[in-house]
Formats: C-alpha cells, sequence, structure tokens
C-alpha cells in the first residue's frame, strides 16, 4: 500500500559500518533547518546501529552515540546508511533486522549504497530503486527482479532509495515540500546557498566513463563537446572535426557502445537541461526552446512529449499545481514561522 511521504516526521538512520557520512548529515540538515525555520521540534531522527553502539563512518569520523531499533521507539521510516565497502556489512542480522521493520509497517528507505541492504533482503523485489551509480551496474545484473532507475531519488510506495553525495538533501527537500510546501523549502535552500533544487525525476550523472569503460576516449570527447555546446548544438561535421573523426566512426561508436545515434544522445541532453529549467525556474517556454539549442517551440514541445510523455507546458502546469496545493493545505504560501 501507498504511503505518502508528506506524514513522514520521526526518521531513524540505520548506520553500517563505513557508512558515508555526507549523505547521512546532508539528510539530517535540512530537517535541522526545517525545524528552526518552524519554531519548533517538528522533524525527529534517531541514529540505528543493529547493536546500538556507534559505528564509524568511512571518514573514521563516529557519531557520538547511536541506538538500537528496539530503543529508537516509534519510527515512521528508517534509512540505511551504506557507504564503503558495504557488501562487507550486510550480514544476517542486518537481513533480519530490515525484514522486522518491514513486518513493523515501517517506510524503509537507503541512502548511498545503503539500497543494497534492502536489495539483497529481498525488500526491494517489484520496487522501482536506485543506489550510487558506482554500484548500479553490477546489481541490475544480479537482481533483475529490481527496477534499478538512475534517478537521484525515488520513492516508490513503502520504500525510498537514494543515490549518494548530496543528494539526501534533494530528497529530504522533496520530504519537506510535500508537507510544508515551497516556500519553507526555498527558505532552506537559502539558507544553504543552494541555487537548484532537484527532484525525483532527476538522474544522477553517471561519468560517460562509468558507462562505457576507459577504452572509449574518443566517444567520451564527442560527447563532452554535446555537454559544452547546448545552446548551440554542433552538427555532426562539427562534432567530427572537433572530435577527430568522421561522421560514420561517430555515428558507429554510439551505435556500437551506447546502442544509439549521436543525434539521439544529443537531442536527450539538451531535454533533460529543459526539463531541469521547466521545473526550477521562471523562464518562459520559449525562452527555455532557445536556451536548449531548439528554432522552434513546436520542434521544443514535440521532442520532449516523445521523450517525457507530457508537454513543456503540462510540466510546467503540474509544478505549478502541486506548490499551489501544497500550499492550500497548510494554510496559504507562508508556512513557517518568522
Amino acid at each position: 500500500m501507498s504511503k505518502d511521504v508528506a506524514a513522514l516526521r520521526r526518521v531513524g538512520f540505520l548506520t553500517l559500518n563505513e557508512f558515508t557520512m555526507m549523505a547521512l548529515t546532508s539528510a539530517i540538515e535540512v530537517m535541522r533547518m526545517a525545524n528552526h525555520l518552524l519554531e519548533e521540534d517538528y522533524y525527529q531522527w534517531s541514529i540505528l546501529s543493529v547493536d546500538g553502539r556507534p559505528v564509524s563512518s568511512s571518514s573514521g569520523l563516529t557519531p557520538r552515540e547511536a541506538t538500537d531499533y528496539e530503543s529508537a521507539g516509534h519510527l515512521d521510516i528508517v534509512f540505511v546508511c551504506g557507504g564503503t565497502n558495504v557488501t562487507q556489512y550486510v550480514d544476517r542480522r542486518v537481513h533480519a533486522l530490515l525484514r522486522q521493520m518491514s513486518r513493523d509497517g515501517i517506510m524503509l528507505g537507503g541512502l548511498c549504497t545503503g539500497a543494497y541492504a534492502l536489495v539483497q533482503s529481498g525488500l526491494m523485489d517489484g520496487y522501482d530503486c536506485t543506489i550510487h551509480w558506482e554500484n548500479m551496474a553490477g546489481l541490475r545484473e544480479q537482481y533483475s527482479q529490481v527496477n534499478f532507475m538512475e534517478e537521484l531519488f525515488v520513492i516508490d510506495r513503502d520504500r525510498v532509495t537514494c543515490s549518494g553525495g548530496i543528494a539526501p538533501l534533494d530528497l529530504m527537500l522533496a520530504i519537506v515540500r510535500a508537507r510544508f510546501g515551497k516556500t519553507l523549502v526555498a527558505e532552506i535552500s537559502n539558507q544553504f546557498i543552494l541555487d537548484r533544487v532537484r527532484d525525483s525525476d532527476d538522474r544522477q550523472y553517471i561519468p560517460l566513463a562509468a558507462r562505457i569503460g576507459p577504452n572509449h576516449v574518443a566517444l567520451q570527447k564527442v560527447a563532452e563537446l554535446m555537454e559544452a555546446n547546448l545552446e548551440e548544438p554542433l552538427s555532426a561535421v562539427e562534432l567530427a572535426r572537433m572530435g577527430g573523426l568522421s561522421v560514420r566512426q561517430i555515428q558507429r561508436i554510439f551505435h556500437e557502445t551506447l546502442g544509439t545515434t549521436p543525434t539521439r544522445y544529443y537531442l536527450r541532453l539538451r531535454l533533460q537541461k529543459a526539463r531541469a529549467l521547466l521545473t526550477q525556474s521562471s523562464m518562459s517556454i520559449t525562452q527555455i526552446a532557445i536556451a536548449c539549442g531548439f528554432q522552434s517551440v513546436c520542434h521544443f514541445s514535440k521532442s520532449y512529449r516523445t521523450l517525457y510523455g507530457r508537454s513543456p507546458r503540462i510540466e510546467r502546469q503540474r509544478v505549478l499545481a502541486a506548490e499551489a496545493h501544497a500550499g492550500a493545505a497548510h494554510g496559504g504560501a507562508t508556512v513557517y514561522k518568522a
């Protein structure tokens, strides 16, 4: 049964040995700042470990205190916090604890490589899931019953998974927005000097080298040229000349390595940028089309609909409607105390 992330208040972080401190603190800091701006302890969190004793992060830093699951009190969600060498630390005790939490009806999540514990425990079967890009390729091969996605974070019913780095910050901002609306999120972002909040449809940046391996230097160079020239796209001839290849060679490399054409790959890059501008800026659709290298709004709209299943106008309306709904649900636009 689907659960509402807007209802989440009491959050547990199950830390595994060598967990990534950045992922943990990014998530906690959003809740801390939300409480500060709300002037109340709305969000509460606990650091957990399997045996209730603090464990060390990959940086060597160790939380001052931790507790076990039985002593933590009521929790709405528990995030497994993984990191370096996560496969070494997911054992029978971790499996048993996570399955107990699932039986207790607690929403489960994973930060960084923490999703690995959920996957290996069989708790992600039939779910959409994301994990840090370094671990994704291998897990896709091994666990076909899980739908691995390249998004920064994925919320699928009672499972919430998130890639590493500072992506947990974006996830927690989405959870805060679901409860309190855009205004509070904007204030938190200002406090963190964060100029753009990413959402669940944003993909984590997976280096092309990680996708294709180190033996495709020519392909990497062409892809980098594309990324650097989105507003004024380069022609196939220009890409070939600047990349030191022929047009035919580029076409063959893209087909054999990525299973697509250079044109389609380039178009997707431009549309990904367009989506970020649609959802995170006040630029008009015409301005966005120009900024992403489209000669006409009609061509832009058709291409966007083909990739995302909806027009740019509908995309923008969805964002505005979600913001209006959140504001109405919580008594207007101002959702925190001055």
